[in-house]
């Protein structure tokens, strides 16, 4: 991961251990969540469409807030992955 800024985002994490690709769940849901444009401007440059957008729909609903959800789904438009309320529900113990 190149430091322009995005390591403000990953506190205590070394650069090496943030590779895009072997690190890319955790990228793709910390710069959604936190990431200001240019962070956005290099994830979608570095990682394909399709895997934030497969990651979105299998974690997002989970992972971000309702706010970053909602605007990710009219970004994406696709819906996010369950929310950690819809997981209770089918798992009520």
């Amino acid at each position: 991961m190149e430091r322009e800024g995005r390591s403000r985002l990953f506190p205590g994490y070394d650069e090496k251990d943030l590779h895009p690709l072997p690190a890319a769940p955790f990228l793709i849901g910390r710069l959604l969540e936190d990431g200001d444009g240019a962070d956005l401007r290099w994830l979608f440059r570095t990682l394909p469409a399709d895997a934030v957008t497969a990651w979105f729909e299998r974690l997002g609903g989970r992972q971000l807030s309702a706010r970053s959800r909602a605007f990710w789904e009219v970004i994406l438009g696709r819906p996010a992955g369950p929310t950690a309320a819809g997981a209770a529900a089918l798992w009520p113990l």
